[in-house]
């Protein structure tokens, strides 16, 4: 199946910021990266706002299939343990520097946020309200590690062994279903 030229233009937004950077997002330099004319990028983007957006909900959406593909199914599919479990393998892995940029970038706005905080909301949401019941504490600090796993390797020069990565892995996915979940 050929890459629609709208997936090509953010795959290309995406590689512009690998190597240089958000601020580094326009027109013209990601027009060059994906080989295209500023008017072919101006047809599908009608402003570098617009190129943004659609850039964190692009990354968003790449997030949320590793997700699905972990867990074997989609969020509305799954259990909250099988959802909890594809994330925390899922973030054993490293981010990629433009998922990292993106993701700090969009915490500034709600705009920019929304398509990462959908992605957790349907996968990882945290605990409603404060809780006495230890599961439901276990399986938070689960995501907290998952997550602290994911910025270690992604901020970091150092990179665990692959073995000891699976393992830790494995360790936060045995704590999400100690009770029975």
């Amino acid at each position: 199946m050929r890459t629609s030229k709208r997936t090509q233009i953010l795959e290309a937004a995406a590689r512009v910021v690998e190597r240089e950077g958000v601020k580094s997002v326009t027109f013209d330099s990601v027009a060059a990266e994906a080989g295209l004319t500023k008017g072919g990028l101006l047809y599908h983007f009608a402003s570098r706002d617009d190129l943004v957006l659609a850039i964190h909900q692009h990354l968003a959406d790449q997030w949320e299939a590793s997700l699905a593909a972990a867990a074997g199914k989609p969020a509305t599919e799954a259990t909250a343990a099988e959802r909890l479990t594809a994330y925390t393998r899922v973030s054993t892995q490293s981010a990629t520097r433009a998922e990292l940029l993106f993701m700090l970038e969009g915490s500034t706005t709600d705009e920019h946020a929304a398509a990462w905080n959908a992605v957790i909301e349907r996968w990882a949401p945290p605990p409603a309200a404060a809780t006495d019941d230890p599961a439901t504490l276990d399986r938070f600090i689960a995501r907290l590690a998952a997550d602290g796993l994911w910025l270690y390797e992604s901020l970091t020069a150092e990179r665990l062994d692959p073995d000891l990565r699976q393992a830790i892995a494995e360790r936060l996915a045995a704590t999400l279903h100690r009770d029975g979940d």
